[in-house]
C-alpha cells in the first residue's frame, strides 16, 4: 500500500509531535513520523526542511548542532514552550476535525433530516 499524502496543514503538527518525544535531526524527524505511522505516512525531504525552518523561525522548535548516529554533524530540533502550546492546540484541532470527518463518513440515509418543503425554503 502506498503511503498516504499528508493533509494540508498536518506536517507542522507531526513535526512538533516527533520532536516532543526527544530531540531529532531533520532526517530523524522524517523517519520518526514514518515509524510512528507504521509507514502509512511519508514525508518528503523537500517539504520537511522548509517546515523545520519555518517552525524554528516561529520559535516553536529550537535547533542545536550535534553529532548524529553515523558521526555526522547535524542540527537537532527540540520543542520550545511555545511549541508545546501549539502542539496541544493543533492536537485539539485535529481531534475535532477527525471526529467531524468520522461523523460524515459514518452517516447513513437514516441520519438525514427531512428535506425542507418549498414554502420553508
Amino acid at each position: 500500500m502506498k503511503p498516504a499524502d499528508l493533509l494540508q496543514g498536518t506536517l507542522d503538527m507531526l513535526i512538533l509531535k516527533a520532536v516532543s518525544l526527544r530531540p531529532l535531526h531533520g532526517y530523524g524527524v522524517l523517519l520518526r513520523i514514518q515509524q510512528l505511522s507504521e509507514n502509512a505516512l511519508e514525508v518528503q525531504q523537500g517539504s520537511l526542511y522548509p517546515a523545520l525552518h519555518r517552525l524554528a523561525k516561529a520559535k516553536l522548535i529550537s535547533a542545536e548542532w550535534g553529532v548524529s548516529d553515523n558521526g555526522r554533524r547535524a542540527k537537532f530540533y527540540s520543542l520550545t514552550p511555545a511549541g508545546e502550546r501549539r502542539l496541544e492546540s493543533e492536537r485539539d484541532r485535529w481531534r475535532r476535525t477527525a471526529s467531524a470527518v468520522d461523523r460524515v463518513m459514518a452517516a447513513t440515509v437514516g441520519d438525514l433530516p427531512p428535506e425542507p418543503r418549498a414554502e420553508e425554503a
